[in-house]
């Protein structure tokens, strides 16, 4: 089912008789699998707002995310928390939508000095479990009262409701970018490093390290985005803040620099190779003590190391990763690979919190039932 528009799919949620596998585009089949009927927002399209002097964007939930960097773009304007693609490292297609991008609370690389995609969400329209038309937020950042359904939505994989339409503050793109790279550290090193740019006062938008590059040997990134006379005086400070640790060199080309954040963002290390992957949120100097004790893995560590991404032989089973990233207060999430145990379990309190919202937006369980089944 793809209906056209917000009352169409209201009236299709009211008068359901049975569990729905609600999606965007179907690029992000991450959690359990429902055998409901399929409802896509995939052609509630289009930009309903955009005010470059406001820093401002209303659109439609199934808006592509290609169309929306497009029309900011041309605007000088960006979504500052880098949304990933998916596609690649699940071996899906189709198309990715800015709904579905909410829905999953897809942060990118930036988030480390930018905040998550929740950090921009102003307000949303969306269709709960009942069949009825919410309205939570607006179109600039303000106070609330009662429930913010605004953040509860970003993240909920469709299980309180349907989002229709997204309102999302921009920021403007960047004038130049340089990218600060050394190649050899090992992982616990890697992290100190990084952790020591994020620490300091040069305004570093990205921080990740990966054990192995593009010609195989381990590589450390560092960007900074500004006026190009601003990135070039950072980058120097920086490389004398680091000269301790190794020996980095500049890089500034803009086709060089999008190209290596992407392959970070979108973890293209593990496209097309066999394997679960994990995705770990960690303390950043836990991290290379956890990637350490599970043996047999390859790691891409982003946002300073706090989070990792594994790559671990098919069919390594939950308990050991979720025991070792539990034991220093971490949390994983499997995402790819068999199993229903995709979510990692909730502290008694939580889980108890999120099942009143449940109840509350959606008392017949019919929106996307044990996708999060373990959450």
């Amino acid at each position: 089912m793809t209906p056209q528009t917000e009352a169409e799919l209201a009236t299709i949620i009211k008068e359901a008789d049975g569990p729905l596998r609600v999606e965007g585009g179907g690029t992000r089949p991450i959690g359990g699998a429902s055998n409901g009927a399929r409802l896509s927002t995939l052609t509630m399209t289009g930009i309903e707002l955009y005010e470059p002097g406001a820093l401002t964007l209303v659109v439609r939930a199934g808006t592509p995310v290609a169309e929306v960097e497009a029309a900011l773009a041309a605007e000088g304007q960006r979504l500052a928390f880098e949304p990933m693609d998916h596609r690649g490292l699940l071996g899906t297609e189709g198309t990715p939508t800015i709904g579905g991008v909410v829905a999953a609370n897809v942060s990118g690389p930036r988030r480390v000095q930018a905040g998550a995609c929740r950090d921009f969400l102003l307000g949303v329209r969306f269709v709960d479990g009942q069949g009825r038309i919410i309205r939570n937020g607006g179109r600039v950042m303000k106070n609330v009262t009662g429930y913010d359904m605004v953040k509860l939505m970003a993240g909920s994989y469709g299980t309180l409701g349907v989002l229709t339409e997204v309102a999302l503050k921009v920021l403007p793109r960047p004038r130049a970018t340089g990218v600060l790279l050394c190649e050899g550290l090992d992982d616990a090193t890697a992290i100190q490093v990084l952790c020591r740019a994020l620490g300091s006062p040069y305004e570093v938008s990205g921080a990740a390290h990966l054990q192995r590059g593009l010609d195989g040997a381990p590589v450390t990134m560092i960007r900074l985005e500004g006026f190009a006379e601003s990135v070039a005086y950072r980058a120097g400070e920086m490389q004398k803040l680091l000269s301790d640790s190794g020996s980095f060199t500049l890089e500034t080309d803009p086709d060089r620099t999008a190209a290596g954040w992407r392959y970070i963002r979108d973890v293209e290390p593990f496209h097309g190779r066999p394997g679960d992957v994990w995705r770990l949120s960690v303390k950043p100097t836990d991290a290379p003590g956890i990637v350490a004790a599970l043996p047999g893995t390859e790691a891409v560590y982003d946002w300073g190391g706090g989070l990792v991404w594994l790559l671990m032989p098919e069919g390594t089973g939950g308990t050991e990763i979720r025991e070792t990233v539990a034991q220093r207060g971490g949390h994983a999430t499997r995402v790819r690979g068999a199993g229903t145990d995709a979510f990692p379990p909730l502290p008694e309190a939580v889980a108890a919190l999120q099942s009143g919202l449940r109840r509350r937006f959606d008392p017949r369980g019919i929106l996307n039932p044990g996708l999060m089944a373990e959450a």
